[in-house]
């Protein structure tokens, strides 16, 4: 753009203007720059909170797709990560609605064996990262997503409000609950939760 085009030649933009005004223009180096900054959290989030690693392929492709059909509705004032996830979520429980639908429907009423290998359980590496992985991996879904939202993607509460659709007190009170359970387990042995 030619610096007569821009109205405060002299002023920076903030980082998720920068990000609203390249998903507005589909810029092809912004969205490769944001699939390379965001790709492996992205990944991470969709494995734990789905509990399973079969389908996040998929799920993150839908994802960028939906950033790419979608970067007009991305709003500035919220980080680019918040909305980002939100995205996933709603795709992933989406998926999780629609598999449900599919076992129902089933002639023969078998539901399909479970994921023999869990992908926290497979991630882990030291014995403290099992352990760890092993408690998540128990507690209630939106307890673990709470968690994981907060401490490992470093959302605030009310970013995780916004993404899970509950109240900043119910996001709270998820993530109290769920440390006390991953504090109890910890001291407690494996069998706590």
């Amino acid at each position: 753009m030619p610096a007569a085009a821009m109205p405060f030649p002299d002023a920076t933009p903030t980082e998720t203007q920068r990000i609203a005004r390249g998903l507005r223009q589909k810029d092809a180096a912004l969205i490769g720059e944001l699939v390379e900054r965001y790709q492996y959290r992205l990944v991470r989030y969709l494995i734990y909170l789905t509990g399973r690693s079969d389908n996040v392929e998929d799920l993150v492709q839908e994802t960028w797709l939906r950033v790419l059909a979608r970067g007009n509705q991305y709003e500035e004032r919220s980080r680019f990560e918040a909305w980002l996830f939100s995205i996933a979520r709603n795709l992933a429980m989406d998926g999780g609605r629609r598999r449900q639908r599919e076992r129902l429907a089933e002639p023969d009423g078998r539901t399909p064996a479970p994921d023999t290998a869990s992908p926290f359980l497979a991630a882990a590496k030291g014995e403290d990262a099992v352990r760890l992985a092993a408690a998540l991996a128990r507690l209630e879904p939106a307890c673990r997503e709470a968690l994981l939202l907060r401490f490992q993607e470093d959302l605030s509460l009310q970013e995780i409000a916004g993404i899970v659709g509950a109240p900043v007190s119910t996001v709270s009170s998820r993530i109290y609950r769920g440390l006390a359970l991953l504090r109890s387990h910890w001291k407690g042995g494996s069998n706590a939760l």
